[in-house]
């Protein structure tokens, strides 16, 4: 689901001077895939306990293939509005009814795992999605076109292999009521959720950044129109991630805050001193470290909230979560689509930066832990 929605990315620079797309409109491409997985967060994310988890998981990839096929036609702005949306659509869905589902059939043991995957499994499907799109681009045949029926068949083999799956809940009325839009967040893990709100938003900020501006300050500031290169940028913040969901079972919850936040924060002065001085090798180092960093910071913050959350209301937590997250990276990709027009990548890459030292000084000083489960 995710590699599908980061297909498009090393083609950004084939369509700037193919067609003409500008760094705001695929700014706004990114603020489209995020509002749309809000919404679907906010109003399709407790449907799975409903309907159950199977077939809004099996919907959610349908709604993926068609966001595959309108990518197709991109010549224009249009179809990477449209189809970038109907992915954020599909994304948004998955999140909450895939990511249930994982927290439903995981095991208990090790404790890591479940924060690990429903964190990590978005950006490390992004990083693998974006590498796979840019060897498709550089070396194979029609890669405007290839790409995405590649992506396309992919999903409908997870959709058919979905449908074999057990399902998990039991089907109840009130699919319709809960359309509503409503914030449901568990009791115990409201004292956690303003910090871990915090940590979210500034991680999958610089996401954002990464969606929005990686190709570009590939091309325009590294000095390389390779759609390797720019998968290579892309990559560099998402792939580590799932190592630092790893690394964080090692460390208390306020633990994994703090020192994912710092390395998030480093990540940022790296990244702008790399992007002012043109060195690649450095902007991709310094997104390893940020990637490490924010798998690190978001399992920690996971791993307040999710403990207590009973089954009936972790989609709905889940939801939370996401459009937090979602929102994190949509409004600071507006506005620094907006403010491209007329600063610098550079400057910009700055201001990701200040986020991050905001965020991480509040950790240092606000993390901490959740008590721990009775009996253990």
């Amino acid at each position: 689901m995710f590699a599908a929605g980061a297909a498009a990315i090393p083609l950004y620079d084939t369509y700037r001077s193919a067609d003409g797309l500008t760094n705001d409109q695929f700014s706004l491409a990114a603020v489209t895939y995020f509002v749309c997985a809000v919404f679907a967060l906010l109003v399709l994310g407790r449907l799975s306990n409903h309907h159950g988890r199977r077939p809004v998981s099996i919907a959610a990839l349908l709604i993926a293939i068609a966001g595959c096929l309108t990518l197709l036609w991109v010549h224009s702005s249009l179809p990477l509005l449209l189809g970038r949306a109907l992915q954020g659509l599909a994304a948004g869905l998955a999140s909450c009814a895939i990511g249930a589902y994982i927290v439903d059939t995981a095991p208990r043991r090790p404790r890591w795992l479940v924060a690990a995957v429903t964190t990590a499994g978005a950006t490390v499907g992004l990083a693998l999605g974006v590498f796979i799109s840019g060897v498709l681009v550089q070396f194979a045949p029609a890669p405007r076109e290839l790409t995405f029926c590649v992506f396309a068949v992919i999903l409908l083999g997870c959709a058919i292999a979905l449908a074999t799956r057990p399902e998990t809940v039991t089907r109840t009325a009130g699919a319709w009521s809960s359309l509503i839009p409503r914030l449901v967040v568990p009791n115990a893990s409201r004292p956690y959720l303003p910090l871990a709100s915090g940590v979210f938003v500034a991680t999958w900020a610089f996401g954002g950044y990464f969606t929005s501006f990686g190709p570009s300050i590939a091309a325009e500031d590294l000095g390389s129109h390779s759609p390797l290169v720019a998968a290579a940028v892309f990559a560099s913040y998402m792939a580590p991630s799932f190592l630092g969901g790893f690394i964080a079972g090692r460390f208390t919850p306020a633990a994994a805050q703090r020192t994912g936040m710092t390395l998030v924060a480093a990540a940022g002065i790296g990244l702008t001193f790399a992007s002012t001085a043109g060195i690649l090798g450095l902007y991709i180092g310094a997104g390893v470290v940020g990637g490490i960093g924010m798998g690190i910071a978001t399992s920690g913050s996971m791993n307040t909230l999710l403990p207590e959350a009973l089954p009936r209301e972790r989609a709905g937590l889940l939801a939370v979560i996401y459009a937090i997250s979602y929102t994190g990276s949509a409004v600071p990709s507006l506005i620094a689509g907006q403010a491209s027009r007329v600063l610098s990548l550079p400057v910009i890459t700055a201001g990701y930066a200040v986020l991050a030292a905001l965020v991480w000084i509040t950790t240092l000083i606000a993390a901490r832990n959740p008590p721990a489960p009775a009996g253990l």
